[in-house]
């Protein structure tokens, strides 16, 4: 079942409740860094950290750290946390409607709070279907970004998944960002116009480098971050729309290891996108087609853009955006042919 995160911002909270996340965050990340080097960190429950503090902190949220600390120190190797921010199970947060507001209250370093949310139309869609049932909560997490505290509550859907059976493959490149194929259809978008917003921002910065305006550069840097991200989204919904309007069951997408190598020149125009969020378009495509009900699979990239319709393969076959058979002369721009190969999965699943 697929899982989303509504990010909640919490309405103007005082200054004696921001000090107070401030000291759950600071109390979190140190018994956090206590229990990595704890000799009985597996058998841990909230009981231990009357071992580590005399405090008053609440036990849901101590069991939660619990968890995490085990899984990081399993799977990460995880020697220390900067900031472990306090996270809460699905029975410890409870989402309100109270008028035309929506609340959500989770336990504190004093007693169980309830604060008002500032919400966005597409939030309040989802806050009103996990009100009614037809979506189910998970875990929350407080935390501050840029001066401001939220909730993240993650959201599980159950979709039915669709029974179509077609493939649709999607190459992502430089100079086009994506191309879509199914059957005999096509989407393409278009990397030059990204590639100059990217070759602006990256003068923008450079000029404010020389004259020593860090603080401006990191502005640039978040304005440009969420062009990204929005372009990203558009891009993803619309692949997405293509797929359902196409009959499509199944998404197929390369594995993006080296997806950054594939420009020849430091100096061609593709130069500008080799920081481009590939990963969270990605992201963005998978989730979206799984919310539609739509199997997403991995494919190996390997030969995908030298392969033929024939079978014949090989490193000519592709000169930039053309491709060009030397074999039997077939032609065809290249990011379509391979997207037409990923669909098809001709070097095999990823595993």
């Amino acid at each position: 079942m697929p899982t989303i995160t509504l990010r909640l911002e919490l309405h103007k909270p005082t200054k004696v409740k921001q000090d107070m996340y401030e000291r759950m965050t600071e109390v979190n990340t140190a018994f956090a860094n206590w229990l990595l080097n704890h000799p009985e960190l597996n058998q841990a429950t909230s009981k231990l950290f009357k071992e580590f503090s005399s405090q008053q902190f609440p036990s849901a949220v101590a069991n939660q750290t619990i968890r995490e600390v085990k899984s990081q120190k399993k799977n990460q190797k995880t020697k220390k946390f900067r900031t472990l921010w306090c996270c809460f199970n699905n029975q410890n947060v409870k989402v309100e409607k109270k008028g035309e507001f929506y609340t959500v209250s989770f336990p504190t370093l004093e007693k169980r709070i309830g604060v008002p949310v500032v919400t966005r139309p597409y939030q309040e869609a989802w806050l009103n279907r996990l009100l009614d049932g037809t979506v189910k909560q998970g875990a929350a997490k407080l935390y501050k970004k840029r001066k401001k505290w939220y909730l993240a509550v993650a959201i599980t859907v159950e979709v039915q998944q669709r029974e179509e059976t077609k493939a649709m493959g999607v190459d992502l490149g430089l100079r086009y960002i994506a191309v879509a194929s199914v059957g005999t259809k096509s989407l393409f978008f278009k990397g030059n116009q990204c590639a100059f917003i990217r070759r602006r921002y990256a003068a923008l910065r450079r000029k404010l480098g020389k004259a020593k305006k860090l603080h401006m550069i990191r502005k640039i840097g978040r304005k440009e971050f969420r062009w990204m991200k929005d372009r990203n989204h558009k891009i993803s919904r619309q692949i997405v729309r293509f797929a359902l309007a196409n009959g499509v069951g199944v998404i197929r997408m390369e594995d993006l290891t080296g997806i950054r190598k594939r420009a020849t020149s430091a100096k061609e125009a593709g130069r500008s996108l080799h920081s481009w969020a590939f990963h969270q378009l990605q992201t963005m495509i998978a989730y979206k087609a799984e919310m539609a009900g739509i199997r997403v699979e991995w494919v190996k990239p390997t030969y995908t853009s030298q392969t033929c319709r024939c079978g014949h393969r090989e490193k000519a076959n592709r000169n930039g955006i053309r491709f060009r058979c030397q074999k039997c002369g077939y032609t065809l721009h290249a990011d379509l042919n391979g997207a037409i190969n990923i669909a098809k999965a001709i070097s095999g699943l990823s595993a």
